[in-house]
């Protein structure tokens, strides 16, 4: 997954394993590039600050999933779809969990990569064959966004090889997210359709514009 044969690979590696050998705050650019084997030249000229190492990192976790992940099936539900690329996902970090435990006892929020976390998640609902575009798709990225963020804690906690804490509780946060939707669907369908009758009805109004009267035509003289 991570191309230890480029020095960004290596960065990122190196990041990752600093991150599991001690607090996620102690590791510093400099420490990095010292692990890593490069100068702080060479590490500048591809990353600004350990949120921009982490934004890497999860695009090639996204890089990996989406190669993982078969074509959804016809007919097959959102739901288990996305639970699929959901496990899935937690397969690919399983290597990193130590890493992983320690950042996020002491991340504070970063705008790079919580954006390249919003941007991981509008993937993985297109993986799951979920359109993610438009005001509705923006809808759906935020609410699979605080779905995962709060099954990724369980996850961090679960030792279970089979992962069957993790599982259950993904399981039912999609059940809950699902009917969210549906209410958001149903509601969205209740407004177009209100909207629609009062478009009617505003145009019903409307006065309509008579024709302009035409001049009667003039009167033959009696010859």
């Amino acid at each position: 997954m991570l191309d230890l044969e480029t020095k960004k690979g290596r960065v990122i590696a190196a990041t990752l394993r600093l991150a599991g050998e001690c607090p996620w705050s102690e590791v510093g650019l400099a420490e990095i590039a010292r692990a890593a084997d490069v100068s702080l030249a060479e590490l500048r000229s591809k990353f600004e600050s350990k949120g921009e190492i982490l934004a890497a990192f999860t695009r090639a976790i996204d890089d990996e999933v989406l190669e993982r992940m078969p074509k959804p099936e016809e007919g097959q539900a959102a739901r288990d779809a996305i639970f699929e690329v959901v496990m899935t996902r937690f397969d690919v970090l399983g290597a990193y969990k130590p890493a992983l435990k320690s950042i996020v006892q002491s991340w504070s929020p970063d705008a790079t990569a919580l954006g390249a976390l919003l941007s991981s998640q509008a993937w993985m609902l297109r993986a799951a064959g979920v359109p993610a575009e438009g005001l509705t798709g923006q809808l759906r990225v935020a609410g699979l966004g605080a779905l995962y963020a709060s099954v990724f804690r369980t996850w961090l906690e679960d030792d279970d090889p089979g992962q069957a804490k993790t599982m259950a509780v993904l399981d039912r946060r999609l059940r809950r997210g699902e009917r969210m939707l549906r209410s958001l669907d149903d509601a969205k369908s209740a407004l177009g359709s209100l909207a629609s009758i009062f478009t009617s009805r505003r145009r019903s109004s409307e006065p309509t514009e008579e024709p302009a009267p035409t001049d009667p035509p003039p009167a033959s003289s009696a010859s």
